[in-house]
């Protein structure tokens, strides 16, 4: 019953931005702690940046000073502003939101993800 779609992704030149977003459906939108994942080919995913229902940010240190997370509670969206963004940042991204009254062991909601390369 809720639903994640990413959107945003595409082919970009070194250096160059992006933003990806995230609309949730079927959720109370503001109860969710919100999260970009990315995996590349051949390795695990791993968390990018994750927003609190409070607004709170955290960030990997790989993308630290580059990446923005940000959302907005009134359209249901997360959002993740990728500038300066290099080779190593090709992955498909992914969505991740979850309540923060649920289980320990509930891992969340996940979009379809959505591609995005970064090549000369």
């Amino acid at each position: 019953q809720v639903q994640l779609v990413e959107s945003g992704g595409g082919l970009v030149q070194p250096g160059g931005s992006l933003r990806l977003s995230c609309a949730a459906f079927g959720s109370i939108f503001s109860l969710f702690d919100m999260s970009w994942y990315r995996q590349a080919p051949g390795k695990q995913r791993e968390l990018v940046a994750t927003i609190t229902i409070g607004g709170s940010t955290n960030y990997a240190d790989s993308v630290k000073g580059r990446f923005t997370i940000s959302r907005d509670n009134a359209k249901n969206t997360v959002y993740l502003q990728m500038n300066s963004l290099k080779p190593e940042d090709t992955a498909v991204y992914y969505c991740n939101g979850r309540p923060v009254d649920a289980d320990t062991r509930f891992t969340g909601y996940w979009g379809q993800g959505t591609q995005v390369t970064v090549s000369p």
